[in-house]
């Protein structure tokens, strides 16, 4: 296996991961605990708090995501350098989709540094709220390198059936309702 394959790899279950964390997310600013499916569960599954594995599943991704944009450059044939990594826009393959990849990270960065209580409680909840936000714009560009991006770094034409794209595509599938159904929350409570 190359390393291009790895890093394509890693991509992929920091996607999951990352799907998975934005679902959670909106479960816990849902009041899940008051949903008759949630009360059905075992209690085993209930005791689970679901806030650590938010917060597992976020520091898991993005420790991910920084080994998946790390190792590209290390496969010559990917005639990525580091610079590529911090300049997408000189990338020699894809430029606009490694530059959303880039923002991605930048962003999911960018929520994770927030939601340290230090600086969550420098900047106030308000505040913390409206920049957590940004997690479903990086959802959609997340979504968006991966089922663009070319895995061999090739620039081939996207095979919407091959299953590493099948995997974004269920993951994009899952974003959109959970994105639905938030929105549906927020309207139906006014949060």
């Amino acid at each position: 296996m190359e390393t291009i394959d790895i890093a394509g790899s890693i991509g992929l279950v920091a996607m999951v991961l990352l799907t998975v964390n934005i679902i959670i997310g909106i479960l816990i600013s849902t009041a899940y605990k008051k949903t008759a499916v949630w009360q059905r569960l075992p209690s085993k599954i209930k005791a689970i708090k679901l806030i650590d594995v938010h917060n597992y599943t976020a520091y898991m991704a993005l420790s991910l995501v920084l080994v998946h944009f790390l190792i590209i450059p290390l496969d010559p044939s990917s005639k990525f350098s580091y610079i590529h990594l911090i300049q997408p826009w000189s990338a020699p393959h894809q430029p606009l989709f490694v530059t959303l990849g880039l923002i991605s990270f930048l962003t999911l960065l960018v929520v994770i540094i927030t939601t340290q209580k230090v600086i969550k409680n420098k900047i106030g909840t308000r505040t913390w709220r409206n920049i957590h936000v940004i997690s479903y714009g990086t959802g959609l560009l997340f979504i968006v390198h991966g089922l663009v991006m070319d895995p061999l770094l090739k620039d081939r034409p996207i095979d919407f059936i091959d299953p590493e794209k099948l995997l974004v595509e269920i993951c994009a599938l899952l974003l959109i309702m959970a994105f639905v159904y938030r929105y549906q929350y927020k309207k139906k409570n006014n949060k």
